[in-house]
């Protein structure tokens, strides 16, 4: 029997996540979301199995993220085996650069620091609180994974120009770091904490609506195929997921793997 908690299961990949790893009924899984209601109502009627359990926790609130890790205590006894940082923000200002941005600085510095305390602040403070929960795990897994972007790597940016997903990019590389850190602290405690790039995924999160903005996303997918001339397009969840699960489950502390970044099939391109 193994647990998981993972944020941001509302759509895309952490949806995805939940669906596969409660395929499992030994799995105790743990799904963390901003609107309860709504998501719980989704998964009991395309998912449907008793070993879900929705918490509702914003991994921007300490103080909701510690009601939610005293939920999960109860629950698992004290201890967590996985814990999944899937949550993120990526606004649709992820489809244009800093020459578009600039024209209103006030915008964009409110932009950055959005993506920040999403997309890093708010995994510093869910690993954090859950981290207790992790070193008292029951099983051999004491695994922390991040998800992150092959787009926080300076070297995808530098060999097409990728000029796209600024914030989210940047955030998503403070991220890495953080990763790293929290490795630099728990590795010899057994803990396995690393950032995993999924992929390109099919997650809906830009919300194309006006023809400007499919052109827009036409453009950065230009870019993907530029620096990935396979590149087809984005990945289905449940393939993507798949994949980095196996990761998660090869990946281990003397490994190789703690404190890295790095793609679900462990090479590049990233896409």
């Amino acid at each position: 029997m193994s647990s998981y908690v993972i944020t941001g299961v509302s759509r895309g990949i952490g949806f995805e996540f939940v669906r596969q790893l409660s395929e499992n009924p030994a799995n105790t899984v743990f799904g963390l979301v901003r609107d309860k209601a709504a998501v719980e109502s989704k998964v009991a009627a395309e998912i449907g199995r008793g070993n879900i359990h929705i918490v509702e926790a914003n991994t921007t609130d300490p103080e909701a993220l510690q009601k939610a890790a005293e939920y999960v205590a109860e629950k698992t006894n004290g201890g967590l085996d996985y814990l999944i940082a899937n949550a993120a923000l990526q606004a649709k200002t992820a489809l244009v650069g800093f020459d578009t941005l600039s024209k209103d600085p006030q915008a964009l510095e409110e932009d950055l620091i959005a993506h920040y305390r999403v997309n890093s602040i708010g995994a510093v403070h869910l690993f954090n609180t859950f981290m207790p929960l992790i070193l008292k795990g029951q099983g051999r897994a004491k695994k922390v994974i991040a998800i992150s972007t092959g787009a926080s790597d300076p070297e995808m940016t530098l060999k097409a120009d990728v000029f796209q997903a600024t914030a989210y990019s940047m955030s998503k590389a403070a991220l890495n770091m953080a990763v790293a850190k929290f490795s630099a602290v728990y590795r010899r405690q057994g803990v396995l904490v690393m950032a995993i790039c999924p992929g390109a995924v099919d997650t809906g999160s830009l919300q194309i609506e006006s023809e400007e903005e499919g052109k827009l996303a036409v453009a950065m997918f230009a870019k993907f195929r530029e620096y990935s001339p396979t590149f087809q397009g984005p990945a289905k969840p449940e393939d993507s997921v798949k994949s980095v699960l196996g990761l998660v489950d090869k990946a281990t502390v003397d490994g190789g793997y703690a404190g890295v970044f790095i793609s679900h099939t462990e090479g590049k391109p990233y896409l």
